[in-house]
């Protein structure tokens, strides 16, 4: 735990890419396997589920220091973070023993999931009492599930590949899909690559950057494959030994939620992967239904007729990972796309499709198109080099998301929320309003967007012109306004303005405006028709 919490410090203390992958291979180097595995575990975003209620961890500590429960709740005001107060408030360990992490995972926290209340909190005094300052924060953070630091998934396989002489495709490729960790799963993901794969498994995405220029910059038009940018969820859909398996792209086994796709699925031939969008599907104008009709099939066991009736899903197919058994990531793109749409037009399933075509011949044209993306319910078009191979994570060059401008409204910020990691001591979560009848609203939350000098100015508003607190929530004198920007808009009976945007953030914030310049309600309404 030790070596563990060094190497959280270690992370979170640097924002240099080298210095991060520099102290990941020397925790590696010298970590047991049973630690490294668990390390990896948590670094690339996997968590405990909350092991003991954050007011239970409060309560105890405060009993410890025989703290009052007004000072405590001062203290964690300003600290901003619940781990990192109470390691500050107890009292230094009278001598801090050494556990290592996998010791503290399997025989000491793991087993909290079944004890009662009273047999946790001797478990968690024993912890704090062999524990020092920095190791506590850590322990703090995995009891309460909410571990992360400042490292992404790419970077800590980037780190492995390296540390063990192994192409980092490789390691991805062994860290998607379900592992438990274990000596044994460490020694196969760090081991020599013997070219074979569990049947499930899916492969590293490959994903786009945000292209915001005019194309021609990228060159010959006929050096590239346009597609349309769709909304939905990118999935690979994997057909093995007669097996039959839907990966989303955040590594979730989706499956059994669209049952339409896997029976379809069914008549690909074995050793076939696709890379696709998901996406329920309007049969009669052949284009997307609304992206809050196929967030109806997610997170079910199981997908009744009556949902599967009223939002069927396709996937509309744009890339062949594997065929016949073959890896064809080294294959262009061309190659892969024309193997894919002979297999496509073979099958004839309605429930695989080859996507609508962008009828465009140079970039003139392709920016007229993209100008029509949001009546065929996308979000611009995808750019893609027709020699590109397919390749692991988003490197520069070869394929672009070119988006179409979001929505933007005029909001008015009205309750603000302390932030987490190193936001942690400033309001920086924020909820907007836009008028409706003469009052305001509440239509949208966004934390990002903000440079951190503006909020710093946003907070010390805050701090000045608190109205009211709700827990952790303060209500603000209306005056500030700020644009927001997000992708699509729907009506929504959870919300108390009756739509919900996805992917809201702020795109500036405008001084030049009053509350009373914000916008109505019946506007964004408009937007929905449109």
């Amino acid at each position: 735990m030790i070596e563990f919490s060094n190497l959280y410090w270690q992370l979170d203390s640097t924002t240099k890419t080298n210095e991060k992958v520099a102290a990941l291979r020397e925790y590696l180097r010298l970590a047991s396997p049973d630690d490294a595995i668990w390390a990896i575990h948590f670094l690339v975003g996997r968590r405990l589920k909350r092991l003991v209620g954050v007011r239970m961890l409060a309560s105890w500590a405060t009993e410890q220091v025989d703290l009052s429960a007004w000072m405590f709740e001062e203290c964690y005001q300003r600290v901003g973070d619940l781990a990192e107060t109470i390691s500050l408030i107890l009292p230094p360990a009278a001598a801090p023993e050494p556990l290592p992490l996998a010791d503290l995972i399997q025989n000491h926290l793991l087993p909290m999931q079944s004890m009662s209340d009273p047999e946790k909190r001797k478990v968690v005094l024993n912890l704090w009492s062999r524990f020092d300052q920095p190791q506590r924060f850590v322990l703090g953070k995995l009891m309460t599930g909410g571990f992360r630091v400042g490292v992404s998934k790419r970077l800590v396989t980037r780190a492995i590949g390296e540390q063990f002489e192994i192409d980092v495709a490789t390691i991805a490729h062994r860290l998607m899909g379900d592992w438990e960790p274990s000596a044994s799963f460490y020694s196969r993901l760090t081991g020599e690559d013997d070219g074979e794969a569990e049947i499930s498994k899916p492969y590293p995405f490959f994903l786009a950057n945000p292209h915001k220029d005019h194309p021609s910059q990228l060159g010959d038009f006929g050096d590239w494959s346009l597609e349309w940018k769709w909304d939905g969820i990118r999935a690979q859909v994997i057909r093995r030994e007669d097996q039959t398996f839907i990966w989303s792209r955040g590594e979730e086994l989706v499956t059994e939620q669209f049952p339409d796709v896997a029976a379809a699925a069914a008549d690909l031939p074995n050793g076939t992967v696709l890379d696709g969008e998901l996406l329920a599907w309007d049969f009669e104008s052949s284009r997307p239904l609304p992206f809050h009709q196929l967030q109806r099939r997610l997170g079910r066991k199981k997908v009744g007729k009556k949902l599967l009736t009223e939002v069927p899903v396709v996937l509309l197919g744009f890339d062949l990972l594997e065929w016949q058994s073959n890896d064809l990531r080294k294959e262009t793109l061309t190659a892969r796309q024309l193997v894919l749409k002979q297999l496509l037009q073979t099958l004839g399933n309605s429930s695989l499709r080859i996507p609508p075509r962008v009828e465009a011949d140079n970039w003139e044209s392709a920016t007229l198109q993209r100008e029509q993306s949001k009546p065929m319910r996308a979000e611009g078009l995808m750019l893609k080099r027709r020699d590109s191979t397919y390749q692991v994570g988003r490197p520069t060059g070869d394929w672009w998301k070119w988006k179409v401008d979001p929505y933007t409204v005029d909001a008015v910020l009205i309750y603000a929320q302390r932030g987490h990691g190193r936001r942690a001591s400033l309001y920086s979560d924020y909820t907007f309003a836009v008028w409706n009848a003469g009052e305001l609203v509440p239509f949208a939350k966004a934390y990002s967007g903000l440079t951190d000098k503006e909020i710093r100015k946003v907070d010390a508003f805050i701090r000045k012109n608190t109205t009211e607190r709700f827990g952790p929530v303060r209500s603000v004198t209306p005056e500030l306004v700020f644009e927001l920007a997000f992708e699509n808009i729907q009506k929504s009976t959870r919300h108390k303005s009756g739509v919900a945007v996805r992917f809201p953030r702020i795109s500036r914030w405008r001084h030049d405006k009053v509350i009373t310049d914000a916008d109505q309600l019946s506007t964004i309404l408009e937007l929905i028709e449109a």
